[in-house]
């Protein structure tokens, strides 16, 4: 989980021996960037593509890291522009060898940095990473995606201010098996996938997402679709000030129809302890199934962006990011168990290892 433990993707792109393939939103994190320049030095092929023009456009910082590692022989390529297949390309991963690292943070010092952001993320093996490879490869393989080199030339870019935030480390990486490793992808499968975990639900429901779009989004119908029948639905969503009045108004209307109707759903925004701000998109399904990935909740992201998130099933994988639910949850608990109860607890930097097909877990903004 993040911010507890960011030190979980630097490990796995500092195994890799071949091929390190990066995908991400944004990328200025000086951290990683030094781990890739470092792998390009002996040999390794390193790849990575980001999206040309993020929210609030690309950042001084973000070009000077990545004139950095085009310097020292890292194929860098930005994906958009006229030609776009995709509004943005939001996803959060990279393949290195065999495994993969799957986020819902940003390559950035809020996210994989530790320094801001609840973020949950996983490490995943060869077949999981075969198929991040295969998108990564139609993602960087079309006309929308061009050569950092002739992108920048010319271009000028907006001022940036990284996060130096520091939080204790409460959720420690932890091996656990998985029945199962599935890969959902945004505009393909993943909007279908969610819908049809969450209406699988028997028992409960926990949704930890920075925001969770309107009233009438397809996740959030189904969330109280499950709660009519019975179905526990927690909901916890960001307090930070460019969500607030947004997720507010949907806490509101959920918590009236629950009130109206006797429904067990809950939802409330956080009241951040150990991170600054949610930037998880997150969701448990009877305390066995978990999403983790870049997918919010919201209908652009579903429909309009290249998302990728992972479904780990599995009963271990859900009562550690089911734990780490909860303590976020609060309800007055503040303190946080270790030893081997703390596999359960899930924070911003955490990371959890999989044994089946080698699965670990973790965060972002």
């Amino acid at each position: 989980m993040l911010p507890d433990d960011p030190e979980v993707p630097a490990h796995v792109l500092r195994n890799a021996s071949h091929r390190i393939l990066l995908a991400g939103y944004s990328f200025t994190s000086r951290r990683i960037a030094d781990v890739l320049i470092a792998a390009a030095d002996r040999g390794v092929d390193v790849h990575v593509v980001v999206d040309d023009a993020p929210v609030g456009g690309l950042s001084t910082r973000e070009a000077t890291v990545l004139d950095d590692l085009a310097a020292h022989g890292v194929t860098v390529e930005v994906i958009g522009g006229k030609l776009g297949r995709y509004d943005f390309h939001h996803a959060k991963y990279a393949v290195a060898d065999d495994e993969a690292v799957v986020l819902t943070e940003n390559w950035k010092p809020a996210g994989v940095g530790g320094h801001a952001s609840r973020g949950w993320g996983v490490v995943v093996g060869r077949d999981a990473a075969t198929d991040l490879r295969e998108v990564f490869v139609a993602d960087t393989s079309w006309n929308d995606t061009v050569s950092w080199s002739k992108f920048r030339a010319g271009r000028s870019f907006t001022p940036a201010s990284p996060a130096n935030g520091s939080y204790p480390t409460r959720f420690r990486p932890k091996r656990v098996p998985v029945d199962s490793v599935s890969v959902l992808v945004a505009p393909d499968n993943a909007e279908s996938g969610v819908l049809s975990l969450l209406r699988s639900a028997n028992e409960s429901i926990c949704v930890q997402q920075m925001t969770a779009g309107g009233i009438g989004q397809p996740f959030v119908r189904a969330t109280l679709a499950a709660a009519r029948r019975g179905v526990e639905v927690k909901i916890l969503l960001s307090s930070a000030w460019y969500v607030r009045d947004d997720n507010r108004r949907v806490a509101d209307w959920l918590n009236e129809r629950a009130d109206d109707e006797g429904l067990p759903l809950h939802v409330k925004l956080a009241d951040p302890d150990g991170y600054e701000k949610i930037h998880a998109k997150g969701v448990v399904v009877d305390g066995r199934h978990v999403v983790v990935g870049s997918l919010n909740w919201n209908n652009h992201s579903a429909r309009e962006n290249r998302e990728v998130a992972v479904v780990l099933h599995g009963d271990a994988a859900g009562a550690y990011y089911g734990r780490v639910f909860t303590a976020d949850w609060g309800d007055g608990e503040k303190t946080f168990p270790v030893g081997l109860a703390a596999f359960v607890v899930v924070g911003v930097a955490g990371a959890v290892w999989i044994a089946k097909r080698e699965v670990r877990f973790e965060s972002e903004r």
